[in-house]
């Protein structure tokens, strides 16, 4: 891809460690916000199927910010050393595999600057199970997008050095992200533990019958999901206690609140509970596959983006 500098984010460099489909939004955000971008894959094919990966993203973030002025600029390597050296920031996307991560840090953090920020985008491990891989572990963060990385604008990040943490959260700030610090490392980061426990409960009706698949979409979407998006849940509820706010809700209906826990439900995903699911899924889809579906979804996200400009 030609090369080509922006005034916002010009002097920034980045280095995307995976080129596949979180590596490739995370390359097209960053271009968009003009920075200098090089991704590095052990893969061949991976890097030559980049420039197609990022166009659609690209070609979505221009149609939400038409304005953003000139693109950054992007080159790829299977050199490591080349990508990694003088970057401000190592966005790693390696597979969900601890060995995998821990191999690939003990290469790159030798060829990374004495205050460059390795952040990872794993969702599903720590940062407790990822910093011993390092020498230095205090040079990382865990920083998860959540899908698509280049749309939903949250960032999820944690680490020991602030400086860092301040210094990556300005990065993607900068890139138009909505980073969001955690206090303590956990499993899951925020939004993936309030998801799974969203989850659970609408597999758990499933299970149990109270609603098929379609019908608890439906619900999320035109009741709690769009109030939430707006709000955050513990807004809406301080809402809900009107003038009282948050304290009067919880003296006047915290105890039915407590009733409604104390009846969710832990599902097991069985054979027939996995059934239920995959059917459930295929009528609500109505024939639209995968593709379509993801078009639909971000369609709409880049709907609700451009409301909130």
């Amino acid at each position: 891809m030609e090369e080509v500098m922006t005034r916002r984010m010009e002097h920034t460099q980045i280095a995307i460690l995976g080129a596949g489909l979180i590596g490739a939004c995370w390359a097209a955000l960053f271009v968009h916000h003009g920075a200098v971008v090089r991704v590095w894959d052990p893969s061949p094919e991976a890097l030559v199927k980049l420039p197609d990966r990022m166009a659609g993203p690209l070609a979505q973030l221009l149609d939400i910010a038409p304005d953003a002025g000139p693109l950054g600029s992007v080159t790829v390597s299977d050199d490591l050393e080349t990508v990694v050296a003088g970057a401000d920031l190592v966005q790693e996307n390696a597979p969900e595999n601890l060995t995998l991560k821990h191999d690939l840090y003990r290469q790159v953090e030798p060829l990374m600057g004495a205050d460059a920020i390795l952040a990872s985008s794993t969702s599903a491990l720590t940062w407790s199970e990822l910093a011993p891989g390092l020498a230095n572990p205090a040079c990382m963060i865990t920083a998860h997008p959540f899908n698509p990385p280049h749309l939903v604008p949250l960032v999820e990040t944690y680490g020991q050095d602030t400086d860092r943490l301040d210094r990556a959260e300005a990065i993607y700030r900068a890139a138009g992200r909505v980073p969001v610090r955690m206090n303590k490392d956990a499993t899951g980061h925020i939004a993936n533990r309030l998801s799974s426990a969203l989850w659970r409960e609408a597999v758990h009706m499933v299970a149990e019958g109270i609603a098929d698949v379609a019908a608890i979409d439906a619900a999320l979407v035109n009741g709690p999901g769009l109030r939430w998006s707006a709000i955050g849940a513990h807004m809406a509820y301080h809402l809900g206690g009107g003038e009282g706010g948050m304290a009067g809700y919880l003296a006047h209906l915290g105890p039915s609140q407590e009733r409604r826990w104390a009846s969710l439900g832990s599902p097991s995903l069985t054979a027939e509970v996995r059934a239920a699911l995959v059917d459930g899924v295929a009528a609500e889809a109505a024939g639209r596959d995968i593709k379509t579906l993801e078009q639909e979804r971000d369609a709409a996200l880049i709907a609700m983006l451009k409301a909130r400009r």
